[in-house]
């Protein structure tokens, strides 16, 4: 069985994604497939610069890791390129961020902000849509604009996917989720303040949503 681990908004908890990848790579009987984090790395939490690192240096032989890119992310980049857009993002958990690099924007590696910059914003498979916010069911998958991509949220018990895709998604937090629908997932249970991250599993022979989930249990914000 052929199966696709996603792993959603991290804001900064470089401990609950070490979590989910090692138990992602470590499960019993385990086959290698893909991995699917599904944006915002940064901001909020308190290691960015750490999260970054760990994303960069890959996961075992065999996994295949796709990063994507959240809205926060994008904010990152343009605060580190047009100083005009800083304190617009240090006022959305920015300055968390900038203060795993020690506080100055200098001191952000170019490497950093150039992978932020390069990640993608969609991965489609046979079965499902993996994105950030989401996307708009009437436009084309080639046609989406960057703020449907990053940005959507979708009105409260909308239940429709992408024609017959799945969309996987995170960003609307709801920290008594996952919130599951026949269309769509959302797995952000806005883990960098709770301290609960959940991984959706989903198995890539099957349409529909996950087959299980992985919970990674950290200690909520401020503890």
């Amino acid at each position: 069985m052929s199966l696709t681990y996603v792993i959603p908004d991290i804001h900064g908890r470089y401990d609950l994604l070490s979590a989910a990848l090692a138990e992602i790579t470590e499960r019993p009987g385990g086959e290698a497939g893909a991995i699917v984090t599904i944006g915002d790395y940064v901001d909020k939490g308190p290691d960015s610069k750490g999260v970054i690192e760990r994303l960069l240096a890959g996961v075992d032989a065999g996994w295949n890791l796709v990063t994507l890119k959240g809205n926060h992310d994008a904010l990152m980049v343009e605060a580190l390129r047009d100083p005009s857009k800083m304190a617009a993002w240090l006022g959305k958990g920015g300055d968390a961020a900038l203060a795993s690099y020690g506080g100055e924007p200098a001191a952000v590696p170019p490497a950093h902000i150039d992978w932020l910059e390069r990640l993608r914003l969609l991965h489609v498979d046979a079965h499902r849509v993996y994105v950030h916010a989401g996307v708009d069911p009437g436009i084309p998958l080639g046609q989406q604009s960057e703020a449907t991509l990053l940005c959507k949220r979708y009105p409260k018990e909308f239940s429709a996917g992408f024609g017959t895709l799945h969309v996987v998604h995170g960003h609307d937090n709801h920290p008594e989720g996952p919130l599951l629908y026949e269309g769509r997932t959302n797995l952000d249970t806005l883990a960098w303040r709770t301290g609960r991250l959940t991984v959706g599993v989903f198995d890539d022979d099957r349409p529909g949503g996950p087959i299980d989930f992985i919970v990674v249990m950290g200690a909520p914000a401020g503890r």
